[in-house]
């Protein structure tokens, strides 16, 4: 019998497969077990133990850390309005203020960027369009600075340090872009 495998093909014969795979007599024993049947429950327990035995890329757990069990946080009668468990709940609104901002104002960047990008193709092809892309574009970028700035220069500095951080060296490419655009329109005229 012949199984495909993933490097190449297994020939197994034995006792078992021969028994199986032979047409049975009226009178046997185990003729109320289908013999197709028998078939495939054999097939499937060689494939399943094939599959384990090749080495896997990451190793599995042992089953020692999967019964262990966990401390509990919360009492156990603790119910909850959704279904979510309460560490779920609590993971999902773990949040911080800064990743909200920085939502926020990538939000009001994305957009900004669109526009520019429009603004941008329509300039170089000076359509009869391209004037008003570049002040949509504008007033985009002016929404992101104005978000950027009331968090930059609020009473948190260790959020305004996090926010600059990670999102004000995007906004100052946004700005250099439009100014560029600008420039490109002007000698364009």
């Amino acid at each position: 019998m012949t199984y495909p495998g993933p490097r190449s093909e297994l020939h197994i014969e034995s006792e078992v497969t021969k028994q199986h795979y032979q047409p049975q007599s009226q009178g046997a024993i185990s003729s109320h077990i289908p013999t197709k049947m028998v078939a495939a429950m054999h097939r499937a327990i060689l494939m399943r133990s094939l599959r384990l035995a090749i080495p896997r890329a990451t190793p599995t757990r042992s089953l020692s850390t999967i019964t262990r069990s966990r401390p509990t946080t919360h009492p156990q009668y603790t119910r909850s309005a959704s279904h979510a468990s309460p560490n779920y709940v609590r993971w999902l609104s773990s949040k911080s203020v800064a990743d909200e901002k920085i939502e926020e104002i990538t939000e009001l960047y994305a957009t900004a960027q669109d526009e520019f990008e429009i603004a941008m193709e329509e300039t170089e092809k000076q359509t009869v369009y391209a004037e008003e892309d570049r002040t949509a574009a504008r007033e985009e970028l002016t929404k992101v600075q104005e978000a950027y700035k009331a968090v930059v220069e609020g009473p948190d500095s260790e959020l305004a340090g996090e926010v600059k951080r990670r999102i004000g060296q995007r906004i100052r490419e946004l700005e250099q872009g439009v100014a560029a655009m600008e420039e490109v329109a002007q000698n364009q005229d």
